[in-house]
């Protein structure tokens, strides 16, 4: 007789795409779409989701609570089919109740917000992934502030659910300057968004001690073209707090360009 092993977490980040566009048709996404959609054959399916999303700040680090979260349509200006788009996933009080109590044993100050829908963050690449919505899913708020070091300690403090089934998601975008996107997707060469990609690539998958990982993330302004990139941060840092969960080096999943800009993803 043999024994089955219980199915450990997995971790990803990834870049979501510029709000419903992805689900929206068109060129600028295609290329995010299809890793998407491919994206579960690449795990086994977890139990439960939670997803750490850039599009979510609180002065505290939030927990999302509510047993049938809605979808809170946090952009403006598209088609009206975008605010009719679905994604009727069950939430997950209990490991909402877990996340929060992990945080606070580890001295961090956490909350549980029961009102609160998913965000686009959320829903749209879940949509790509799990279109049946069967999955319990939840989120994690980022905290006000940006605080890189901060990040990494939600990461640090979360490291005990990588023991269940449990897929951890960080909704971000590894380019996210406005201005500098080409919405029709067509795309350029661009030196300082290559040179922020591969300093990304390296300090994720190279060689480094988790020490010396987690220093380079702390002075990410340090690395080339780390501003033009990031102009506002909140798109980085849920790859702060996967990076310090996880403990140890990724594997690059993504790498090539999503409205014109090369952005990358990374599993562990």
């Amino acid at each position: 007789m043999t024994t089955s092993h219980p199915k450990q977490g997995q971790i990803i980040y990834f870049s979501h795409g510029g709000g419903p566009l992805p689900l929206l048709g068109g060129t600028a996404h295609q290329l995010m779409v299809e890793f998407m959609k491919k994206l579960p054959s690449r795990l086994h399916r977890p139990e439960a989701i939670l997803v750490i999303s850039a599009h979510w700040e609180e002065t505290q680090a939030t927990v999302l609570g509510a047993k049938n979260p809605p979808l809170f349509y946090d952009y403006y200006g598209f088609p009206a089919e975008a605010y009719t788009i679905e994604y009727p996933a069950p939430g997950n009080p209990s490991l909402a109740e877990k996340v929060t109590v992990l945080l606070e044993q580890a001295g961090i100050s956490a909350a549980i917000d029961c009102e609160r829908g998913f965000d686009h963050g959320v829903f749209i690449p879940l949509k790509l992934m799990y279109p049946e919505a069967d999955i319990p899913a939840l989120q994690l708020s980022l905290v006000k502030g940006l605080d890189p070091s901060g990040h990494l300690a939600l990461g640090r403090a979360l490291r005990a659910l990588k023991q269940e089934n449990i897929l951890v998601i960080g909704s971000g975008f590894s380019f996210h300057n406005l201005q500098a996107f080409d919405w029709q997707g067509a795309g350029a060469p661009d030196p300082h968004n290559d040179a922020f990609q591969d300093w990304l690539i390296d300090t994720c998958t190279g060689d480094y001690s988790q020490p010396d990982r987690e220093q380079r993330m702390v002075e990410w302004q340090l690395a080339p073209g780390a501003r033009y990139c990031h102009p506002r941060e909140e798109h980085l840092m849920p790859l702060h707090t996967c990076l310090a969960m996880a403990a140890g080096p990724a594997t690059k999943i993504f790498d090539d360009y999503i409205l014109g800009k090369r952005s990358v993803a990374f599993q562990w």
